[in-house]
This record gives C-alpha cells, structure tokens and sequence, in this order.
C-alpha cells in the first residue's frame, strides 16, 4: 500500500490530460471528436440476476482483505503545516520530513457504531477517438478501466475506512465523452450504467445486517448515480429510514430543481443524520465557468431548466451548508510526497467557504500536484483536501443515527 498514492495521483494526472483538461483549451467541436464515442449506442445485455453474488463484481467488499482499495491508511504529519501555494518552490515532502509523521493512534479511533457503505466511483472508463474506436459504456473486465477504478477508490473511499463494511460495485459506467455531449446516447449511456449500479445495491442490501445504518458515498458519476438511486430505489422505501448519510461529492446539485425530488435534507448542522453532503473545490480565484455552463444547460431532477438557481454546498470541514471554516479546523488533507511514492495526512492546510453561487473556495491555489484541473478546479481532490474531517464526519453523522434510532 506504499505505492497507493503515487498510482492515485498518476491516474489523476491522466484524467486530466485527456478529459476535463479539453473543455478548457480545445473548442467545443474538437473535445466531442476526440472523447465522444463516433459508434452507435449498443444495448447492453443484462447481467445476470444473481451476477453480484460473484465477489469479483466488487472492488471493495467485506473479506479481501488488505488488498482491499478503500481500506487504505494513510500516515499522518506530526504538526500542523500549511501546504506551500503553487507558485512556491517549497515541496510538501520537505515539510512532512520537518514534522515527522505516525500513524493514527487507536485512541484516536474512537468506536462508532458498525455501518455498511455503498461508494459508487467515478469515471474511470477514459479513452479517446484518437488510438481506437471507443463504446458509450465501458466493458467489465476491461484491465486498464478496472485498475484505475481501483486507485480512484484508495484515495476517495479511503475516509470511510471505519466502517464494518465498505462495498464498491463493478459497474458498467458511461465513458467520460458522455459528459461532453447533449447527443441522446449519452443519457442512454447512463442509463445504462445506472441498471448496474441498483442491480449491485439491491445484492448489498440482501447481504449486510437489516439493522445496520447505511452511508452512500460517491464522486462525480458516482455521484450522479447514486442520486438517481436515492430518487428511484429509495425514496419512500424502508432503506430510506436506514440512510444515516450520503456524501455525493463532485456533482452540482440545484437547491431549487434537484433538492427537492430527494428523499433527503441537505445537512445543516455537523451532527445531523440522514442527510445529503455535496461539494465541488476550487481556489478562490478559480474559475467554474466550465462546471456552471454544463449545469445551466442540464435539466434538473424535476424536469425543469436549472438555470442559474443556487447549488448546494456543505463545507466538509464545519459539516454544515452555506458556510466558512479557517484552515486551522481542517484535521488533515491527504497530500502526495514530492516523489509520489506516498501519501500523507497534513492538518491546518486548506480552509474552505461556500460562495454565493454554491463552489466551494479554498483559498489560494495549493500545491496538491499535477492534477489540478485548468481554472484552479480541485475537482479530483474533492475529497483528499478534507480526508480527516470527512472521516470523522462519517461517524459523528452514524453516531446520530444510532443515538435517534435506539
């Protein structure tokens, strides 16, 4: 697990390069030639009705033991250090070697209630028209998508690693040229995906503890995903009472068009249960033109334009929407060594605040490695910036849980 974080940050690194990078320098024509796929939409045959039962559908799943990608554990900095800005030459491994760094203590672990987490992650199926014909849904058993799905896990489902269970489905995701494209088959190609992603959480349901509270987790499409399961497999269903929180990170969520077709709150107060959490980062002289024109010109849940309506923000940090937190309160982010061999936890690094508009600014642009999106977006660190504060967030929301349900 040495290496988890190096392989992280280098997948990001090609996420950037061949993604959301040509949003912001090709024009619109060329980034739709170049990762939106030129075949037909083909239907894809369902899976098997007990096709999750198979443990090699799972990346994450009680029993793999330490192979297991969100059970990575991450060392921590001995004192707090702000992390050096990117126009500094000061290296994050220099200030790490400074601190020393330990391992988080068992006192520190405080016992929280056994709960289960269904994470959903995000893209991982990322190739391009320019070395090969691609498909609109990723294929399972594809290698380079299936690995890179796991790095994605050892650096974004890793806060959740208290959990009793941690289960991370195999799914037949949208590629990433789905998002850059109004053509029908892209939603065809979600659609698509998303049959995967209900199939793998009704076998998760049949399989942990009926008493067990529940925590859905995603990023990006995940996230999308998991929305929709919140709309479609769980609203108004028993499993809505068993939802302690759902943390759907990196996708834009319409206070006025998509909120109110949830079963659930968004979360108001750091010690609230059964609510939602959403976040996208950038620094504060970021610039989210890119995000917001996709989400004006998207429909929300409801049918209707979002438009410019507000979008939901809960600072990870103070656990609560709309709010302002001083990098002081942020316990850890996880951060890459200058020579990406490992990953450490830094506290006091990055504050955060939600704008006007609901993006989540963390101040001058940190220095987190090379896959900072173009427009100072933090997109692909949504969630390594406040690794800590999301940990212990997930539990203190359990504990609520517990504590009303008791």
């Amino acid at each position: 697990m040495v290496r988890a974080f190096l392989y992280f940050i280098a997948t990001m690194i090609v996420l950037v390069i061949i993604g959301l990078f040509a949003l912001n320098y090709w024009s619109d024509k060329a980034t739709e030639i170049a990762f939106v796929p030129n075949t037909e939409f083909v239907e894809q045959d369902p899976l098997a009705d007990n096709a999750y039962a198979d443990p090699d559908m799972w990346y994450s799943r009680p029993g793999i033991g330490t192979s297991d990608p969100s059970r990575y554990q991450p060392a921590i900095a001995e004192t707090k250090n702000p992390l050096p800005r990117s126009e500094d030459e000061a290296t994050l491994v220099e200030q790490a070697s400074q601190a020393g760094s330990r391992r988080i203590t068992s006192e520190e672990e405080e016992d929280a209630p056994p709960f289960a987490v269904f994470f959903v992650h995000p893209t991982s199926y990322i190739p391009t028209n320019l070395d090969r014909d691609i498909q609109w849904n990723a294929r399972l058993g594809d290698k380079e998508t299936e690995d890179r799905a796991r790095l994605f896990l050892r650096g974004l489902a890793s806060p959740f690693n208290r959990a009793a269970e941690i289960w991370a489905p195999k799914y037949r995701q949208a590629t990433v040229g789905a998002f850059l494209t109004d053509k029908p088959e892209a939603q065809q190609a979600l659609d698509a995906a998303y049959g995967d992603v209900e199939q793998a959480f009704d076998y998760f349901l049949e399989t942990v503890d009926k008493d067990r509270p529940i925590v859905l987790a995603g990023h990006s499409q995940g996230s999308l995903q998991l929305l929709r399961l919140l709309r479609e497999r769980i609203k108004g269903r028993p499993v809505e009472k068993r939802i302690a929180a759902v943390y759907a990170v990196g996708w834009p969520i319409s206070l006025d068009h998509d909120l109110p077709v949830l079963p659930l709150p968004a979360c108001e107060r750091a010690n609230e249960s059964g609510c939602i959490l959403s976040w996208s980062s950038f620094a504060d002289d970021g610039d989210p033109t890119q995000l917001l024109k996709r989400f004006r010109a998207s429909p929300g849940f409801d049918g209707k334009p979002r438009g410019d309506t507000p979008i939901l923000c809960v600072n990870p940090i103070t656990g609560f929407a709309n709010s302002t937190a001083p990098a002081d309160d942020n316990k850890g982010t996880l951060v890459p060594s200058e020579d990406l061999t490992s990953g450490e936890l830094i506290a006091g690094a990055v504050g955060a605040r939600c704008d006007e508009q609901g993006i989540l600014r963390i101040g001058d642009p940190p220095a987190m490695g090379s896959a900072v999106l173009p427009g100072e977006n933090y997109h692909v660190y949504d969630i390594p910036l406040f690794w800590r504060n999301v940990q212990e967030d997930v539990v203190t929301r359990v504990r609520e849980w517990a504590a009303a349900n008791s």
